[in-house]
């Protein structure tokens, strides 16, 4: 398996590392396999593409590959979030159950095959986890292949 290129050698401005945000946010957002359903919900405020007006959504994000993930889930059905981000990659990260913070972060879509297996994969294994029984229980990673996949890179506030 390989993990994504982080350090934005291909010119992009990813980045993997959360070091620049306080600590409590960062562990907040660092989450373990033993975190449930619950502390993996956010909101994101993106722009409507077609309104231009705020729009905020909930959704699940994970951790995987020592980066942030936002995942639309098996079935792979297209979603607003991911048509929205796609049109305008720079959004706002909310975190809400527990730690609350604000974060401007930005979206990329994660089209390399080999990333999207490696990232799949271990979202899969941690969900399947018996630690929650709320939480999602994928059975099998076929089931998560069509999944919209976004890397999400936490920006300094300026």
């Amino acid at each position: 398996m390989s993990t994504p290129d982080t350090t934005g050698s291909n010119g992009s401005a990813r980045d993997a590392s959360l070091s620049h945000l306080p600590d409590h946010v960062r562990r907040a957002i660092e989450i373990t396999p033993a975190a449930g359903t619950r502390e993996r919900i956010i909101d994101i405020t993106t722009l409507g593409r077609r309104t231009g007006r705020p729009h905020r959504i909930e959704i699940f994000f994970y951790r995987a590959a020592s980066a942030t993930y936002l995942c639309s889930g098996a079935g792979g059905a297209a979603t607003d979030w991911h048509a929205n981000l796609l049109a305008n990659p720079s959004f706002t990260f909310h975190l809400k159950n527990g730690t609350r913070a604000d974060l401007p972060a930005r979206a990329m879509p994660v089209t390399d095959p080999a990333e999207r297996q490696a990232v799949l994969s271990e979202i899969v294994e941690d969900l399947n986890q018996p630690h929650d029984p709320g939480t999602i229980r994928p059975t099998r990673l076929e089931d998560w292949a069509d999944s919209r996949l976004m890397r999400i890179s936490f920006r300094q506030r300026p």
